[in-house]
């Protein structure tokens, strides 16, 4: 085959790979068609976006799913916050971040043994906690472990409630079943959501698309409506047991808010030497998400983080198929997202008593 045709096909593929794929599942729907003025019709991709967004100096807000939230298109990660030495140089890198305009704060139960938490407990006070939109997550399964683990993450966050608690790592297919049992995780995060200690209630995980749609299919039969999920997304996540394309269509046609993570995976992106940084959160952003929540561990990563919010343009469906081409061969085995192919990031694997 001539070179030339073969990379026209493969573009061609790889552009399928960003619209073709989505569109199908009405994902990406296109505007309004152009209006009296002679403006042109929006592309797919760029309709991504709408997400009923407002700006706010350097910040973009976003509707959270089919609740009426505004949350900062950037979400401050909370396993980051708990890697300074110094606890001072973590509430000086939370309370920046609020005060310039992120008001989504991640964290979770085990993010180093709860020291996250207390960090972030400890920043929120002062009048902080009443700026934020404040998620954590569980790991039990059970319905004791999961009672137990909400009433630790709220006396460490120093607050009455939270505004989102999901449930962490549903890596395994079982976690659903485990979850919805008799008996289990879910009866504990109703009780707290009935007793005023958790307002909305989602899940997240790293694994495989599969287990996600496991887990809103058991929703489902339990006739319960999840308000966020949680995943990795990515420009390599995209060629590889794709969350974006299995999983995000499924939330925007049920209007579960789309919560992105990983979009540089804890930086093994980065070293495929396909990307920079703000192109990776710039992808990340473009898809239909209500946050995408990045690891902020310094004052010169908030300020990437806030660059890459004033910049953020959507992009069209050649700009997106660009960046597919180029990371293509890098992510076809998922190397770069060892989430994925390993045990290095599982948690719950590593300490299963957390289940229950």
């Amino acid at each position: 085959m001539d070179i030339n045709r073969r990379n026209f096909l493969r573009t061609a593929s790889i552009s399928g790979l960003a619209a073709g794929l989505a569109a199908s599942e009405g994902l990406l729907k296109p505007s309004v068609a152009a209006n009296e003025s002679g403006k042109t019709e929006q592309t797919s991709a760029q309709a991504t976006t709408a997400n009923n967004e407002t700006r706010s100096g350097d910040m973009i807000y976003r509707t959270l799913g089919r609740t009426k939230e505004k949350v900062s298109v950037i979400g401050l990660g909370g396993h980051h916050i708990g890697r300074q030495k110094n606890e001072q140089d973590s509430i000086r890198i939370i309370r920046s971040a609020i005060d310039r305009g992120i008001n989504f704060m991640d964290n979770s139960w085990d993010y180093h043994n709860g020291g996250s938490e207390i960090r972030m407990g400890k920043a929120l006070q002062d009048g902080y906690r009443e700026k934020v939109f404040l998620m954590t997550k569980i790991d039990g399964r059970t319905k004791a472990a999961a009672a137990l683990q909400i009433d630790e993450s709220l006396t460490r966050l120093q607050t009455d409630r939270v505004d989102l608690m999901q449930f962490h790592e549903i890596l395994r297919l079982e976690d659903p079943d485990r979850i919805f049992a008799p008996g289990g995780a879910m009866e504990a995060m109703l009780a707290a959501q009935k007793a005023g200690k958790v307002r909305y209630i989602g899940f997240t995980g790293h694994k495989d698309p599969l287990v996600h749609l496991r887990m809103l299919e058991v929703a489902n039969e339990n006739k319960f409506h999840f308000d966020t999920a949680q995943m990795p997304l990515n420009v390599m996540d995209a060629h590889f047991r794709s969350f974006e394309h299995k999983v995000v269509p499924m939330l925007v046609k049920n209007q579960i808010a789309v919560l992105g993570m990983k979009s540089m995976g804890d930086q093994n992106i980065l070293k495929s030497n396909t990307v920079k940084p703000i192109e990776c959160l710039h992808y990340a952003m473009n898809l239909p998400t209500s946050t995408v929540i990045t690891g902020i561990d310094s004052m010169q990563i908030l300020d990437q983080a806030f660059e890459a919010a004033r910049t953020f343009k959507p992009m069209s469906q050649a700009q997106v198929a660009a960046l597919l081409q180029r990371t293509a061969d890098a992510a076809a085995k998922g190397h770069y997202e060892p989430f994925k192919t390993t045990n290095n990031f599982d948690s719950t694997a590593k300490n299963p008593q957390w289940l229950g």
